[in-house]
């Protein structure tokens, strides 16, 4: 098969013919219709994720057709439509059994643990529990764009964050996380304020649900919270990091109203793993804050749900598709924030 492949942390990938996979008795081989481009496959790129050995394949949003199966899968079968979750369970733990797959203290995720989807194909495990099954009316590039950045907002709006209709929703970072968690929270009715530094951006943002935005560019934390509580009367209920840096992580716990909500959905990653927060006000306004990392299998015909009828569109944060070969640029120059919305590999 063809993959991108890379043998060193920081250096560039290359396109390589590599085995096909084969299956575990547990597993699929899923043939790759399209896959996300996102901050995490560089993360692990660069090597802040202890997960990745090298050598590696990165890749991890994906949407395919199952065409082997191995001798113990029974929920599954070649020619299957399919999507999967960026963490997956065993399904054996307490986590699992508490329907926390995405917790799962042995999780595989591909792309880190395992080669993953940069490639025309990819191998799964424990497909039993983990694959989701994708409906005929949602295209191979929507499903990808899914991905971890889509369902791990919708877990961090929907079930971490419990967000209602009238409540303010702050969500500090407009990428691919970001411009997710403001479609989401205003489907569900709540006033959402953007938070980016770039004005394209929040004028997309605008576009797909923001109430108000917020261009932070130049200004200090201070001015920035107090911009997000001026618009929502004191302070928002939920607030989202969604970049993953020190700052917006601040900035997220920092904007809120008493007993409100910050999530963490953005990675904390090398340096910044270890960010300072106002802790003084967590314990005084009595704050909660929360991680969300992934969405499990058995979490996604809600969305898909809200998906077939219009409630949330996830095409419409497609910025851009692009061809295999095309992804290694896109893989490395991540970090540059030059391009609007998701971008998803369609052509292998």
């Amino acid at each position: 098969m063809k993959a991108v492949f890379y043998t060193e942390f920081e250096k560039p990938p290359v396109i390589e013919s590599l085995p096909d996979p084969t299956p575990t008795q547990d597993g699929v081989v899923v043939e790759v219709k399209a896959t996300g481009v996102c901050r995490s496959d560089w993360h692990g790129w660069m090597g802040h994720d202890s997960d990745v050995t090298l050598p590696h394949v990165p890749g991890h949003e994906l949407a395919g057709v199952v065409v082997e199966t191995g001798k113990d899968v029974t929920r599954w079968k070649k020619g299957d439509r399919i999507t999967v979750p960026f963490v997956g369970g065993w399904g054996t733990w307490a986590e699992c059994a508490s329907g926390n797959h995405q917790v799962c203290p042995t999780q595989f995720q591909p792309g880190f643990t395992h080669w993953g989807s940069f490639a025309e194909y990819v191998a799964i495990n424990y497909a039993d529990t983990n694959l989701v099954r994708l409906p005929d009316s949602i295209e191979f590039t929507s499903a990808a764009s899914l991905g971890c950045r889509f369902v791990t907002s919708f877990r961090a709006i929907v079930d971490q964050g419990q967000v209602t209709a009238g409540q303010w929703v702050a969500i500090h970072g407009c990428g691919g996380v970001g411009l997710s968690a403001i479609m989401i929270a205003n489907a569900l009715g709540a006033n959402v304020i953007a938070i980016d530094i770039n004005d394209q951006t929040l004028e997309f943002a605008k576009s797909i649900g923001a109430a108000a935005v917020i261009n932070g560019r130049n200004k200090s934390s201070a001015e920035i919270v107090e911009a997000v509580r001026e618009l929502s009367d004191g302070g928002v209920h939920v607030s989202v990091d969604a970049l993953g840096h020190p700052t917006t992580c601040y900035n997220s716990v920092a904007n809120l109203r008493r007993r409100g909500k910050h999530i963490q959905v953005g990675l904390m990653a090398g340096d910044h793993a270890n960010a300072p927060i106002p802790l003084g006000l967590v314990i005084a306004w009595e704050l909660e804050v929360l991680g969300s990392h992934g969405m499990q299998a058995h979490r996604y015909p809600e969305m898909l749900s809200m998906i077939k009828v219009g409630k949330l569109q996830p095409y419409k944060l497609i910025g851009n598709t692009i061809s295999l070969e095309e992804s290694i640029d896109a893989l490395m120059n991540m970090p540059q924030f030059n391009q609007i919305g998701v971008t998803v590999i369609d052509r292998f």
